[in-house]
């Protein structure tokens, strides 16, 4: 059975010159350091030989610091960025090898995402926003606008705030209306990147609570991007931790908490259990 989402041996190079990327490529490839490839030919290595599996209706976790290069891996799922080398199966289809046309089919159907930023319309109102995927990708006007307001008069919690717009919001409103966004086009897989960092961390914990109430009503596969252990161990159903484009550990939370793999997720365990005495 296919995995809803199967990374297979990715990296990605960012470099001055072609050629210089494919010379640092055979470096990685060959186990030579991040900062090494750097000084011998100028390039950063972003991404280095991941290979994952995410299962349908699971919420699988990335989480790293700053650098760690998450975020340049999540944005390789939908193709926001193009990967130097490796395969990207969306139910076993390699989306790497798609033309633009059945790509951006995948974007409309297949796979929506969610930003620590919003990204909302500002000129557009809430029920507006939840709607614009819909609209863009050719859907019923009429139908679209309905599902956008059965979104914001639902569990959403925007009840009475359909016809505001984002700068009438709160920053937990916003992504609220984000989240809804991303839900409503009804896809397979939903890309959450550091979504709820920005937010307080009273409205964080709202969030993460709406978040698991939802997957557990609707079944989505989530991959969510986060630098916080604590936010990992709440929701993730898998975890994966990073280091320099590398995955350093792949595991269930307790697994990863009772069975650090090395000194760097031990370090992160041992920083949680000291902030949570």
């Amino acid at each position: 059975m296919n995995a809803a989402l199967h990374v297979k041996n990715v990296y990605k190079i960012f470099g001055p010159t072609k050629k210089a990327v494919e010379e640092a490529l055979q470096f990685a490839r060959g186990g030579i350091e991040k900062s090494e490839i750097l000084s011998r030919t100028g390039c950063t290595l972003g991404v280095n030989n991941v290979s994952l599996r995410v299962e349908s209706s699971e919420i699988f976790v990335i989480m790293g610091l700053s650098g760690s290069g998450k975020s340049t891996l999540v944005r390789h799922f939908n193709r926001l960025i193009e990967p130097t080398a490796g395969e990207i199966l969306i139910q076993g289809q390699d989306i790497v090898k798609l033309p633009d046309n059945e790509l951006r089919e995948v974007r409309r159907r297949q796979i929506s995402m969610v930003f620590q930023s919003f990204a909302l319309l500002p000129h557009k109102t809430v029920c507006e926003n939840i709607a614009f995927g819909m609209l863009l990708r050719g859907d019923d006007p009429k139908v679209s606008r309905d599902k956008a307001e059965a979104w914001v008069n639902g569990k959403m919690g925007l009840k009475g705030f359909g016809d505001k717009y984002p700068d009438e919001l709160s920053g937990g409103m916003r992504q609220r209306v984000g989240l809804a966004r991303a839900l409503v086009a009804e896809t397979d897989i939903v890309l959450l990147d550091e979504a709820f960092s920005a937010l307080d961390p009273l409205i964080r914990c709202e969030m993460q609570d709406l978040l698991l109430q939802i997957q557990r009503e609707m079944k989505k596969t989530i991959v969510f991007i986060t630098h916080d252990l604590d936010e990992a161990l709440r929701i993730g159903t898998r975890i994966v931790i990073m280091k320099d484009g590398t995955v350093m550990q792949e595991g269930k939370p307790q697994e990863i908490v009772e069975s650090p793999a090395n000194d760097y997720v031990r370090k992160f365990v041992e920083h949680r259990t000291v902030g949570a005495s």
